[in-house]
């Protein structure tokens, strides 16, 4: 697993991922639409962390170099 992933864009989605998780906290969305917010907080997290992106790679983008 090769990182394909920037700084400037790991620190963009690990700020989406804080904005979710603060929107379903604040139950501004709740329900079967709050888990889904959830899970792709965790998405967004777990692929900044790790500085590889799934999707990325099958299309050849690389925001690292």
């Amino acid at each position: 697993m090769k990182q394909n992933m920037g700084i400037v864009d790991r620190i963009i989605r690990i700020i989406i991922s804080i904005g979710l998780v603060a929107v379903y906290y604040l139950e501004l969305v709740t329900g079967p639409i709050g888990i889904v917010l959830l899970v792709i907080a965790g998405v967004f997290t777990m692929t900044s962390i790790l500085g590889f992106c799934p999707v990325y790679a099958p299309v050849g983008l690389n925001t690292k170099d």
